[in-house]
């Protein structure tokens, strides 16, 4: 099984990924959260730093770009070159209204005649320089059955993969995925296909073997892995016992570890960041996910979002993960 952690903006940059392939590994792929190419300015100076090659060492990392000018994804496509990458992709998926209103993202999926003529310019660039471009997409915009449609561009050029998150753009990440245009994709696409959307633990995946009878391995996770970071690791330790294995992941939480992880954001925030209430409104996103580990815990979690300074903030959290450790 191969594993893609799917970039969320702000949380997965390159402090994030560092500390995540550290403590807790079994990610084949990570992809940096999209960059937004514009006129003349292929890349900001924080988004250079976020793929810089030193800044994510031994990381298998994807870059990803945003926009509906072909000659825009081109010239960052050369800039991320001179790092030397060689794989790159297109954010078709992006459901937000300030994206999709510029016709980025998943408003890109409306047009189809202009999102054929910019994959014609980009994979003809792809092939002059060797670069791989994989899509991200959604099923469309309005309608799941847009999705056809798309797929008949999509099988017009070599996607190296074609990621599908199976909602439309007005699902954004709410209710059930709609599993059967993945089984859909597995029939129709000639490109290699992952899947994408709502694996939050061994259960979920196992309840999508019926779509992935046909293929679906790799598959990516976003939201899932920041909220349990342990989750690549059981997925895998799933797979390998080849249906033996236990699928119950209700427990075995290792705060031991995932304080290690805090911390290390934690610092690491605390080097690049101040004041204190900047550091502090990047562990209270974060805490938005990891509150699902900690039940019974909303009071001390509901008190720590609102701390504004370090000993507010330690005097909280600590305490909660040492009781977390001693009562695993």
């Amino acid at each position: 099984m191969k594993i893609y952690f799917a970039p969320l903006e702000g949380v997965t940059t390159h402090i994030f990924r560092n500390a995540f392939a550290e403590i807790y590994g079994h990610v084949d792929k990570y992809f940096a959260p999209f960059i937004s190419p514009a006129e003349k300015c292929p890349l900001t100076p924080r988004e250079r730093k976020d793929i810089a090659p030193e800044n994510n060492t031994g990381i298998n990392l994807v870059p990803q770009i945003l926009t509906c000018r072909s000659e825009h994804f081109i010239d960052a496509a050369k800039a991320l070159a001179g790092f030397g990458y060689r794989e790159i992709n297109l954010n078709l998926g992006c459901p937000s209204g300030t994206v999709c209103a510029k016709g980025k993202g998943a408003g890109f999926l409306q047009d189809k005649d202009s999102l054929q003529r910019f994959l014609s310019d980009i994979y003809s660039y792809a092939e002059k320089d060797g670069m791989k471009i994989s899509v991200k997409t959604r099923l469309g915009y309005h309608d799941p059955e847009e999705f056809s449609s798309l797929m008949e561009i999509f099988n017009l050029f070599p996607i190296s993969e074609l990621i599908v998150h199976p909602r439309i753009r007005t699902d954004f990440y709410k209710g059930d995925v709609r599993k059967e245009y993945f089984a859909y994709a597995l029939e129709h696409s000639k490109c290699p296909l992952v899947y994408n959307g709502n694996i939050f633990s061994v259960k979920d995946y196992a309840d999508l073997t019926g779509v992935f009878a046909r293929g679906g391995d790799p598959i990516m996770i976003g939201r899932g892995l920041v909220s349990d970071p342990q989750l690549a690791g059981r997925l895998k330790s799933a797979g390998a016992a080849a249906g033996a294995g236990r699928h119950d992941d209700a427990a075995e939480t290792d705060y031991a570890k995932f304080r290690r992880f805090h911390d290390t954001l934690y610092h690491e925030y605390r080097k690049v960041l101040s004041p204190d209430i900047n550091v502090l409104h990047k562990m209270r996103e974060l805490w938005t996910y990891w509150q699902v580990l900690f039940d019974g815990k909303e009071r001390e979690i509901k008190r720590l979002m609102k701390a504004k300074k370090y000993e507010d903030y330690e005097a909280i959290v600590y305490p909660l993960l040492q009781a977390e450790e001693r009562s695993t």
